[in-house]
């Protein structure tokens, strides 16, 4: 994925607000570092294989935790 953002002056574009554009930014790093994370889990595999399945979580167990954690956060508004 490239890192320069799009032309600058696009005439079929409406512009965005500055706060529009700062949390458009802030979702695209989020997710361009998400994606780089599953990118390195990927590379290790491809280097040095599956992980062994008695290093893994169960995944009763990492849906509780998960379900635990989206039970402690704050409501939020979709």
């Amino acid at each position: 994925m490239s890192e320069q953002p799009a032309p600058v002056s696009v005439p079929d574009r409406q512009p965005l607000d500055e706060h529009a554009a700062e949390s458009v930014r802030a979702y695209a790093a989020a997710e361009r570092a998400k994606t780089d994370v599953l990118a390195s889990v990927l590379e290790d595999i491809a280097t040095n294989g599956y992980p062994s399945p008695e290093s893994g979580v169960p995944w009763e167990i990492a849906r509780d935790n998960h379900l635990a954690d989206l039970a402690g956060e704050q409501p939020r508004v979709a």
